[in-house]
């Protein structure tokens, strides 16, 4: 969860300078059903939560270009790191509030939008959501607001940038940390966004583990013996991930236990280890014909700008488990909804 620096990640024969650590973000959206118990849903993570943020940022770690979005309605590219929906558009849409969250550095969205869903750099997020706070208090009044907070839900989703550019792809991270060192202080800061979220009045948090690493097509790329014709789960990266899952669990319910009490707070763990990983090793049981590269060029190393209009892409993403080297399709970010929502449901109605 550190964004104190820029992140060099070698791509191809050259370096590309990006923020991806700190392409985090956070997305509100106001519930509509009446039926559940919550008001508001705050998500925060890293690009697979963009819906648009890096449209409005200082980074080349961007995807406002076609083939991004290309299965979107009007085909329009938003910023959103896939070719249609994310996993957070499905979560809005499954409460009720909206089919699409708008970013929230769109300068040009008015209150009322303000409050129907925006994603917040997770740069500054803590910052921005005091903000928000403010800007509510201002229209609906201090008590309504903070009631609002109050019944809203959020979900926490860190840990994956961190763990695949920050540690594993640059030296830095590695010479200051082994691997039981990092997670640690990646767990660390986990912590300390959840206490601060709880300070600031949050008490319904899901917090969202880290994908099999080892599977992820640009780590099969670059960890692989033989990443062209031996394509294949790297096991070390997914156990790794694996293994800070385990340590995260028995992380929350500790801060569950002291907070429990004290806020009436609830925290849950949401599962996307195992989802993922099924769906990889029984990728034809749910449709899918690859997932050992993406659909967009080769599928081996393109994301953000390698992934552009001069891009070759597959001619059905639907049969790719991944739109990019990293990044879900659509198809895939449902399937992960639906994994996670009863999750969802729980501090829905909790």
């Amino acid at each position: 969860m550190d964004c104190s620096y820029r992140i060099l990640f070698p791509i191809l024969f050259f370096i590309l300078f990006v923020s991806v650590s700190c392409s985090r973000s956070l997305v509100e959206t106001q519930i509509k059903d009446l039926n559940n118990s919550v008001q508001a849903l705050f998500v925060f993570g890293d690009s697979t939560v963009d819906s648009g943020n890096n449209n409005y940022i200082g980074t080349v770690f961007k995807a406002d270009f076609w083939p991004y979005g290309k299965d979107l309605p009007d085909h329009i590219p938003t910023g959103r790191f896939s070719d249609g929906k994310l996993t957070t558009d499905f979560i809005a849409s499954h409460l009720g509030i909206k089919e699409y969250v708008p970013p929230y550095l769109d300068k040009t969205l008015s209150v009322e939008e303000l409050m129907t869903g925006r994603v917040i750099n997770m740069d500054k997020q803590l910052e921005y959501f005091i903000e928000y706070k403010a800007r509510m208090e201002q229209v609906i009044g201090k008590e309504k607001m903070e009631t609002h907070i109050r019944k809203s839900a959020f979900i926490v989703s860190a840990g994956t940038n961190d763990l695949v550019f920050t540690y594993f792809s640059l030296p830095v991270r590695r010479r200051q940390y082994n691997i039981t060192d990092y997670q640690n202080y990646l767990l660390q800061s986990t912590q300390k966004f959840i206490q601060s979220l709880m300070d600031l009045g949050a008490r319904k948090i899901g917090v969202v583990g880290i994908p099999p690493m080892g599977c992820l097509p640009v780590m099969v790329t670059l960890k692989s013996e033989n990443a062209i014709f031996q394509r294949g789960c790297v096991d070390y990266y997914t156990t790794v991930a694996k293994e800070y899952n385990d340590k995260l669990q028995t992380e929350l319910q500790t801060v569950m236990k002291i907070n429990a009490a004290k806020y009436g707070a609830i925290i849950v763990y949401a599962d996307i280890h195992e989802s993922l990983l099924d769906i990889i090793h029984n990728y034809t049981n749910f449709g899918f014909d690859e997932w050992k590269r993406g659909c967009c060029g080769s599928g081996l190393l393109e994301m953000s700008i390698l992934c552009n209009p001069e891009t070759m892409v597959c001619v059905d993403p639907t049969k790719f488990v991944f739109w990019d080297s990293i990044h879900p399709t659509e198809k895939t970010y449902h399937l992960l909804f639906m994994a996670l929502r009863n999750t969802i449901d729980i501090l829905a109605k909790k």
